[in-house]
């Protein structure tokens, strides 16, 4: 299975690992998972850093050094990724969860994540 993480299961993966589920932990694990990561959330991790609402010794570099290291896809944003999220309801409003939720669909990927509103569109795992 493909999946597409959501910024703050990246991130806990990467600090605090006990915030998942043994569930998500699970599938992350998983050796058949394919395990991917828009670099939108990488954007997401560096305007929370420069805003001071993240404190990564650093800065992003150490983030992505870790999803190469356990062999995450980082995927580009792209095009049909764009278009798909002027076709989505505005469950969720927040900019880049609604660009995560267009690649999910885009990819045809399930997404790990907590955020309930992002179930709203059908691609949670």
């Amino acid at each position: 299975m493909r999946y597409l993480l959501d910024t703050h299961i990246l991130l806990w993966f990467f600090k605090d690992a006990d915030r998942l589920s043994r569930q998500t932990r699970e599938i992350i694990l998983h050796p058949n998972s394919e395990i991917y990561v828009s670099i939108a959330s990488a954007w997401e991790v560096a305007i929370k850093i420069s805003l001071g609402k993240l404190d990564f010794i650093g800065g992003v570099g150490p983030l992505l050094d870790f999803v190469e290291r356990n062999g995450f896809h980082v995927l580009p944003i792209r095009r049909e990724h764009l278009k798909c999220i002027q076709t989505l309801p505005l469950h969720h409003r927040d900019p880049f969860d609604r660009l995560l939720v267009a690649t999910a669909i885009e990819e045809d990927f399930d997404m790990l994540t907590d955020d309930e509103k992002i179930g709203l569109y059908g691609v949670i795992a």
